[in-house]
């Protein structure tokens, strides 16, 4: 869309901080950061300020080039007189200098994502005025060469590796442990260090010009939006690219002006269980980065967390008892506004308390949990918010096992717990390394994660670092993926050269095998058992809660009775795809199934399926028993043949040999069942079509394994016999006959009758279009969405990774389609499906069997389209059964 440019900078500029605050509050235009330091400064609480670029400025920055045309420099300018008129200072003025911090602000939190400059706005005359007007020329120099190493690894693009090397040769040289240590005159000394390092690199002086400083910092915010960990982040998180980055100038408090001043980050509750508690860290002397980046180790918030850890630096609580009450009555003050949890940081300047930023704060799905239901029974919110408060896809946090309590354990160390949650894998030391050993399972063990790890920290088991806090990088990112991680294990010295880390007097090399336990912060040599979680209390009731207002149902695709149970236990409502191509795999019986492929008519055929009858009415009747009086959906003999025989030289012999057959025959019949592309070829009711027996058997055991559990006492189930790959209503047509044949013969031979369905899965476009003549025989319709994203899309799903991270990152796609449903296209598809299938028949059954069944932006889409229930593994049930619950609630609204 085209809009004016100078109007359309007229209204992105938006200021913060006394009267001329602006009543905008939408975080799509401001930004979370930008609309809660509006909101904050709105109801009175003590925010320096500032102003916000607001989101579609990311856009035109791109549009135009990278570049910023008049009309918007204008609107700066006034943005930062505004903050100049508040705050009583000049910027680039040599003698009361205003220094601003410039910082992103997305409209969702990406913790770390993007960049951030601190201390703009000093140069070699301002940092004098700075120093005269603190009265403190240490503070002023340490500001300036913050300043310069970080604009010149986010602005100038200069390794931030080149600046620390130098302050520990500087350390090193004068003797120095701590950066505290370092004098006015050795901050200057090392300031000088830092211009030459820029100057050497890039062939010209560190900028002395303040606006140009504004500029480039500006320019770099929204550079870091298309960052690669921010475009990994946006993947992972389904954040979409248009949605851009605003930019937040706002003037410079200092936690850095010596004792009385501090920095620190925290929550108005627990984010990793939720208790109703002050939860945060804070460090005297230092700016935010040093506890966001996990530069410094901090301290405690509150005397009660620090005598739980046996730590003894003070608490805030204890070392700055006025501060602290102050900052108290902030947290209760911003949570009962926002009526959620509140991540905060904030800084006190020579005592007196600044509030930088607040924001609902990322928690573990545990602490989301009790957070969401503790609310409501303080009156803060409703049953129906809380269940929309918990993100259905972080449940899957709470539903894999924990470290056995029992287990004997080698604990190596003590540290942090960061994330909760017990992970064991191989040491790897690299994000690179992480990525690629992934399928082994890892363990990242870093000195401190950097946003540029976030792939690696994707593909890890579990994190441990050896500097930072609970409210680091590493810890903040791990929470929200659901990652255990153990942080500021300081015992730990790692050798990046040798690919080992050294903790007392054990040595472990890169592969060696490490436990971590994110909930105790230990870290324990080799592997450790699990057991499996126990759903109650917070979860029970939320999941109550979530029942009573959700329409669809919530079934489950397994084919295993421990599976079943599984699902059981997590709320499934019936089996929507039982899978019996599993079933043949089996070592038991594949010779048998090997047998039928190698028969050479109908009644050999015949003879190798009926050894394999009691089988797999067997593999039914185990079933059913767990299932018993809920629908299960069974889906007839589905890949192609070729994929029960040998695909390797080095088996036939042996298969041959178990089969008692020649090597040369099996391979004869290997070949005549080869094909170029078996997901398209001789497969589904294409079998059937072809051995009807196949489908006759199966159908024969479907139905004397429910009569069996009938007669055993147990409720009797609801069987659906799903006929896969239907292109054509003939098809069906020829394959129900079988089953109805099959049904009519065994209720004869019992004397008995139960109700049945015969319906059919949804997975060819041409199925879709089709769908009211198919209705017109079957019962039910299943949507099988991988198929169907397939061969819609023309993408196979076993090559698509090569290239669809890609095509998100580029914007082709919104995301993955095999994950998230693609709502224009498949989702066309079966909304017209579901439509021409009960104009039909009124009260066919509709449901979703694919892997989307899963996940909770495909879930909103199937309750939109009406359909009666979805389908997911066993564990993502709970995920389906709140997910579909926040559907309805949506709906309502």
């Amino acid at each position: 869309m085209l809009v004016d440019r100078g109007n359309l900078v007229q209204a992105l500029v938006h200021k913060f901080g006394g009267q001329a605050t602006t009543s905008e509050r939408s975080k799509a235009l401001l930004g979370g950061k930008g609309a809660n330091l509006a909101e904050m400064a709105a109801i009175g609480l003590p925010v320096p300020p500032g102003f916000t670029l607001a989101t579609p400025v990311c856009a035109a920055y791109y549009a135009n080039g990278r570049a910023f045309d008049d009309g918007l420099r204008a609107q700066v300018a006034a943005g930062i007189a505004h903050i100049e008129g508040l705050t009583g200072r000049r910027f680039g003025d040599a003698a009361n200098p205003l220094l601003v911090s410039v910082r992103s602000g997305a409209r969702v939190s990406m913790p770390g994502m993007m960049d951030t400059v601190l201390n703009l706005g000093l140069n070699d005359a301002s940092v004098e005025g700075l120093a005269a007007g603190s009265g403190d020329a240490r503070f002023a120099w340490d500001s300036y060469r913050r300043f310069i190493q970080i604009y010149a690894d986010v602005v100038l693009g200069l390794p931030h590796s080149d600046f620390e090397d130098a302050l520990e040769i500087a350390k090193e040289d004068r003797d120095y442990t701590l950066d505290t240590e370092m004098t006015a005159q050795d901050w200057r000394a090392l300031v000088g260090e830092y211009k030459a390092i820029v100057a050497a690199a890039l062939g010209r002086p560190f900028p002395e010009d303040v606006h140009e400083q504004l500029w480039g910092a500006i320019g770099a915010v929204f550079e870091s939006w298309e960052s690669d960990r921010a475009r990994v982040y946006r993947r992972l998180n389904a954040i979409p690219a248009e949605w851009g980055t605003a930019v937040n100038v706002q003037a410079m408090v200092f936690g850095n002006m010596g004792d009385t001043s501090a920095t620190g980050v925290a929550f108005t509750r627990d984010p990793a269980t939720g208790t109703r508690q002050y939860y945060g860290e804070y460090l005297v002397n230092a700016q935010g980065e040093d506890v966001v980046a996990g530069l410094r180790t901090p301290h405690y918030l509150t005397r009660i967390a620090r005598e739980a850890a046996s730590a003894k630096p003070l608490s805030m609580e204890e070392a700055m008892p006025d501060a602290y009450s102050e900052l108290a009555r902030v947290f209760d003050r911003l949570e009962g506004h926002y009526r959620d949890m509140q991540d905060i940081e904030f800084t006190v300047e020579r005592g007196k308390l600044w509030m930088l930023q607040t924001r609902s704060g990322k928690r573990t799905a545990k602490a989301a949990l009790k957070i969401a239901v503790d609310m409501v029974g303080e009156g803060l919110i409703s049953k129906e918010e809380a269940v929309l408060r918990v993100d259905a896809r972080a449940l899957d946090q709470l539903l894999h096992p924990t470290l056995d309590p029992q287990a004997a354990r080698t604990v190596l160390t003590r540290a942090l717990p960061a994330s909760p949650g017990a992970a064991s894998g191989s040491i790897v030391f690299d994000a690179d390394t992480a990525a690629l050993r992934a399928n082994e399972g890892v363990i990242l063990v870093r000195v401190e994660t950097s946003p540029e790890d976030i792939h690696g920290m994707h593909a890890a088991r579990g994190i441990l670092t050896v500097r930072g806090g609970m409210t680091s990088h590493a810890a903040v990112v791990a929470r929200g993926m659901g990652r255990p991680c153990v942080c500021g294990a300081g015992a730990i010295a790692i050798d990046m050269a040798a690919r080992t880390m050294r903790i007392g007097d054990v040595t472990l090399r890169e592969g060696d095998k490490i436990t971590i336990d994110g909930a105790s912060g230990e870290v324990m040599q080799g592997v450790i058992p699990t057991i499996e979680p126990e759903l109650v209390g917070d979860f029970a009731t939320l999941m109550q809660w979530a029942d009573e207002v959700r329409h669809m149902r919530v079934r489950t695709n397994a084919e295993t009775p421990a599976d079943c149970r599984t699902a059981r236990q997590f709320g499934a409502e019936g089996i929507g795809l039982c899978r019996t191509e599993h079933m043949f795999f089996d070592a038991a019986r594949i010779t048998d199934v090997r047998a039928m492929i190698l028969a050479e008519d109908q009644a050999g055929r015949e003879a190798a399926l009926a050894r394999l009858l009691p089988e797999q009415r067997s593999d039914f009747a185990d079933i059913f028993r767990v299932m018993a009086g809920l629908p299960v959906t069974i889906r007839l003999l589905d890949p192609p043949l070729h994929e029960f025989l040998p695909q390797r030289e080095g088996d036939f012999a042996d298969v041959a040999a178990a089969a008692g057959v020649d090597v040369a025959r099996l391979k004869h019949r290997a070949a005549e069942l080869h094909e170029f592309n078996p997901m398209l070829g001789h497969r589904g009711c294409r079998l059937g079509i072809t051995y009807p027996e196949i489908y006759s058997m199966q159908a024969r055991a479907i139905f004397e394994a429910a009569l069996d559990v009938a007669a055993d006492g147990g409720e009797a189930p609801l069987p659906e016999v799903m006929i896969p790959l239907i292109a054509t209503r003939r098809e069906l047509d020829m394959l129900k006959a079988v089953v109805d044949d099959a049904a009519a013969a065994v209720f004869a031979e019992r004397g008995q009758h139960i109700p049945y369905q015969v319906g059919t899965m949804i997975e060819l476009p041409r199925a879709a279009l089709m769908a009211g003549e198919i209705a017109e025989s079957a019962q039910f319709f299943s949507f099988g969405t991988n198929d169907l994203t397939q061969t819609t899309l023309g993408v196979s799903r076993d090559d698509a990774a090569r290239f669809l991270t890609q095509y998100v990152d580029k914007g082709i796609l919104p995301a993955d389609p095999f994950v998230t449903l693609d709502t224009q296209g498949v989702g066309q598809l079966i909304d017209l499906a579901a439509t021409r299938g009960r104009a039909t028949r009124r009260d066919i059954k509709l449901g979703i069997c694919g892997e989307h069944g899963g996940d909770p932006a495909s879930i909103d889409f199937c309750a939109k389209v009406g359909l009666d229930y979805v389908s997911a593994s066993p564990y993502r049930v709970p995920i389906a059964r709140l997910a579909a619950a926040q559907a309805a609630l949506r709906a309502q609204n």
